[in-house]
């Protein structure tokens, strides 16, 4: 990621749906002003989701996503179909198209069931509308639109723009946690996983959250804090560090100052901080045998020292005393069926957005799988969790009543 792009995760992802041939393809190019979907009068054309990194105003940055039709058949189209069900998991905003000369059709109807069972924001874009000899009056959800003359164009990513903003206000990442002009101590270990040449997604984040709320950012390493530390004339307000290097950090910084980690606080973020917290606990339960899944949002070359393949299980044995089974998942791949596992860590999901990092928190939950995240089960394992959510109350008190 570049130092000046809005990360994927942050962007808004809006999902194009409906029957082949509705004109969803037709619809993102006119939306876009670009060719990103190929059109063609042959149905199927788009045989898998297509991903698009934009600009769209007045949205801001955005992810389109145009999606193979949803009645496809046959095996192959099966498989579309489920590909189409997955991308519902980060879609913000759902737009179903419809060719407006045929209506709303059974499948139709049974994405408009799929978008408010999974409580995904829509709109219905009844499209080729400049072929009707008469327009039947709207539902709320709906708006004529059409690819061909551009006719409603405007009014339609007018309405997108405000199911954005309808969305809500972020959490912020530390901002709430720090006053103007409080110093932000970070720590962040440069060792053979960091990056070449720039920091990690995170830790970019936490400096441009720190300030925007108008605090004073002070960087340094582990070898570097104990004298970064003895040269302040005030002690910083909170410490922020890399998780892997918790123990470390944890021996060196008093118990006066506020510590915790950036997995921790991207957890807050996203909005699963304090089921993650309730989850670490099964860590305790673990015994030779159990399956343990590792799941990470990046899909990255995992080196020597990795967290996930290596430092995770490493630590977990050690703990546990136990011999697990690990798995690894990466990207955006997620086990539909997560009944053999006893325990899921998830990476603090930088590369995710909110949406999907709750979906998989909901989907363990119904399955009745515990899930935590790196930091946290870190914390845990090293005897300091209660003390990196100190500063998080509704955290502490998920904690303390498992």
């Amino acid at each position: 990621m570049s130092l000046s792009g809005t990360p994927v995760s942050e962007r808004t992802h809006i999902g194009f749906f409906g029957r082949r041939n509705a004109g969803k393809s037709s619809l993102v190019n006119a939306v876009t002003g670009q060719e990103l979907a190929v059109v063609s009068a042959q149905k199927g054309t788009t045989t898998d989701p297509v991903h698009k990194t934009m600009e769209l105003l007045p949205l801001g940055p955005v992810v389109i996503t145009d999606t193979p039709g949803f009645d496809d058949t046959g095996d192959l189209g099966t498989l579309r179909v489920q590909k189409t069900k997955q991308t519902l998991t980060k879609t913000d905003i759902a737009v179903l198209v419809v060719d407006a000369t045929d209506g709303l059709q059974p499948n139709d109807l049974q994405l408009i069931e799929l978008f408010e069972k999974k409580k995904v924001a829509y709109l219905v874009a009844l499209n080729k509308s400049d072929l009707l000899t008469a327009k039947p009056a709207l539902s709320g959800h709906q708006i004529y639109v059409s690819a061909t003359t551009g006719a409603g164009l405007q009014d339609f990513k007018e309405r997108l723009a405000h199911m954005s903003v309808a969305g809500g206000v972020k959490q912020p990442l530390i901002g709430d946690l720090i006053q103007a002009n409080d110093l932000v101590l970070l720590v962040t270990p440069i060792d053979e996983s960091a990056p070449k040449g720039r920091m990690i997604l995170p830790q970019q984040m936490m400096l441009r959250d720190v300030l925007d709320h108008h605090g004073i950012c002070l960087v340094t390493q582990v070898p570097e804090l104990a004298t970064t530390l003895a040269s302040l004339k005030q002690p910083p307000a909170i410490v922020v560090t890399d998780s892997q290097a918790f123990g470390a950090v944890a021996q060196i910084v008093p118990e006066t100052i506020p510590l915790t980690s950036f997995s921790i606080l991207m957890a807050r973020y996203k909005g699963l901080l304090n089921n993650a917290v309730a989850g670490v606990n099964a860590i305790g339960t673990l015994k030779t045998g159990d399956k343990v899944l590792i799941a990470e949002g990046c899909t990255h070359h995992r080196q020597c020292g990795d967290i996930g393949s290596v430092k995770l299980p490493a630590l977990l044995k050690k703990y546990t005393g136990a011999t697990v089974d690990i798995e690894l998942a990466s990207g955006s791949d997620f086990p539909e069926d997560l009944t053999s596992y006893a325990l899921i860590l998830q990476c603090g999901g930088c590369m995710l957005t909110s949406r999907e990092m709750i979906y998989r928190m909901n989907y363990a939950a119904a399955q009745g799988v515990p899930m935590t995240n790196y930091g946290i089960s870190i914390a845990y394992m090293k005897g300091i969790l209660n003390r990196s959510i100190a500063m998080l109350p509704a955290a502490l008190a998920a904690q303390t009543q498992v």
